[in-house]
């Protein structure tokens, strides 16, 4: 039988040795900054998140200045990051704290779930991290150390499995030391106990590791059922004023993208002068079709067709207003935008700059 008192302390004092200790939000693990810290890690590798976790707290450094900040400023943060509710949800939550919480994120894990976008392991791991409450975490890295260790077969989506892993997080999770067990099976999870190849060689846990034993790490945890995803496409227009100015609009605030700034979009079915009068109520010259970009989305493929093209400038002076704007080159890179919408236009200025050049 496992002794979960004895696996944690082997996990800490490996941790201690061989785990992280130079990530930004380690170097002050106030709740603040560890918030930040697990909304940005959430399916997101720690290599990708560090720039974007410092540009943020150096812009937004407490939860006040979140709070107060402009939802586009939030979003312009976190343009490139990809799963946009989480910053929108992060905004909605740190005005929630500045209204009923005195500008502190809650102490209680309780009062932390009923916080949008916040569930039951990231408030466990804000309050672990930060204020040393034992409380068990189960983000990926930790189903996946817990289910090869106990052998928990199946997907951790499923209601019966995600239970069983819960119970396992509970039990392993010590009263005392609850920092520095939490931070060692996130460790153990990225460095060691990886998805494909875990590098058993080098765990501390083997000796009780029922999944080595019986020598197939690799089947657990199970893995999502596969499913198909559908393909979809859509037209983009690159519209640019007689300035070079381009017309950015305002995504709805629930969907894809929601509250991004993003390209006017049309079917592939209609003309695009005719979409561009229909929708926009400009005309169009000079339109050139620019390669096809496809952006995979967890449930489906998208195809972004694009097609650039000049706007008289007296339509341009008329449509500029409300949730439709002409932003120059920079004002546009700098906005909250999609990472496809940001690749289609920095290609599109990058063309513009090598005609203007004669290259």
């Amino acid at each position: 039988m496992i002794n979960a008192d004895d696996t944690a302390q082997r996990l800490i004092r490996w941790q201690r040795d061989h785990g992280r200790h130079d990530l930004p939000w380690q170097e002050d693990p106030s709740p603040y900054r560890v918030w930040v810290s697990e909304i940005m890690l959430q399916q997101t590798q720690v290599t990708t998140v560090i720039p974007y976790f410092r540009r943020f707290v150096e812009r937004l450094p407490i939860l006040a200045a979140l709070a107060n900040a402009h939802v586009d400023e939030v979003l312009a943060l976190w343009s490139g990051l990809g799963y946009y509710s989480r910053a929108r949800n992060l905004h909605r939550a740190a005005i929630r704290c500045l209204e009923a919480h005195g500008g502190e994120l809650p102490e209680t894990l309780e009062a932390l779930m009923e916080l949008p976008g916040i569930g039951r392991s990231t408030a466990g791991a804000i309050l672990a991290l930060s204020r040393n409450q034992p409380h068990p975490i189960l983000d990926g890295n930790a189903k996946r150390v817990l289910a090869r260790l106990h052998c928990v077969a199946g997907w951790p989506g499923e209601s019966a499995v995600s239970k069983e892993l819960w119970r396992l997080a509970e039990a392993h999770t010590p009263a005392r030391n609850a920092a520095a067990y939490t931070q060692a099976i996130m460790d153990l999870g990225a460095s060691v106990c990886t998805r494909r190849r875990p590098a058993c060689a080098t765990c501390p846990l083997t000796t009780d590791c029922l999944a080595y034993q019986q020598g197939n790490p690799e089947a657990y945890p199970g893995r999502r059922p596969r499913r198909d995803r559908p393909h979809r496409q859509t037209l983009m227009l690159i519209l640019r004023d007689a300035s070079g100015r381009v017309l950015l609009e305002r995504r709805p605030p629930a969907g894809v993208w929601g509250g991004l700034w993003s390209l006017p979009e049309a079917t592939l079915d209609v003309d695009p002068g005719r979409a561009a009068r229909e929708l926009l109520g400009v005309e169009i010259a000079a339109p050139r079709t620019r390669p096809t970009l496809r952006h995979g989305f967890t449930h489906f493929t998208l195809d972004i067709h694009a097609l650039a093209a000049r706007v008289d400038g007296a339509a341009a002076r008329i449509m500029d207003a409300g949730e439709r704007r002409w932003l120059a080159p920079a004002e546009a890179l700098e906005a909250g935008l999609p990472r496809p919408v940001r690749t289609l236009l920095e290609r599109e200025f990058e063309i513009c700059n090598e005609t203007r050049s004669g290259t």
